[in-house]
């Protein structure tokens, strides 16, 4: 006798296709996109050895944003398992790390540390879920402080 799947739960097929599926920034909120920005444009700086800090406040707008940025992009780099995987610069499809990434960034602007959490579960430990959060936290609280 097959055992029966439980309800809500996802059929392999279903994993396969969304896998395949890219989400554009264009769908993400304005805060995420521009975190996803902020990201690939750190790694280009630092790939060219140089500070991305300036360049980050013009395009941003904002030095306390900038700050905030790179403070939850260093936490990540310390977090996230593996190289963090970055689309380039112009493109408009999110990698699967920027996926989530971005759906993590919104979940810190809605204040729901558990849709937050979720995004992370199983990637890394918890204690670094923690340190992600309060640094997403701050950098949502200045964009909110800039607009």
């Amino acid at each position: 006798m097959a055992a029966k799947k439980p309800e809500g739960s996802v059929q392999p097929q279903e994993w396969i296709r969304r896998l395949r599926q890219s989400p554009y920034i264009s769908g993400q909120h304005p805060v995420s996109a521009r975190f996803i920005y902020s990201l690939r444009l750190v790694a280009i700086h630092r790939r060219a050895g140089r500070d991305p800090t300036a360049e980050l406040a013009t395009r941003l707008g904002s030095v306390a944003v900038a700050v905030k940025s790179l403070q939850l992009i260093e936490g990540l780099c310390r977090a996230w398992p593996e190289p963090i995987n970055l689309n380039r610069f112009c493109c408009h499809a999110l990698s699967h790390d920027e996926a989530t990434i971005s759906a993590m960034v919104d979940a810190a602007w809605r204040n729901r540390p558990g849709e937050f959490t979720d995004q992370l579960a199983g990637l890394m430990r918890p204690d670094r879920i923690d340190r992600l959060w309060s640094d997403a936290i701050e950098l949502v609280a200045s964009e909110a402080a800039r607009a």
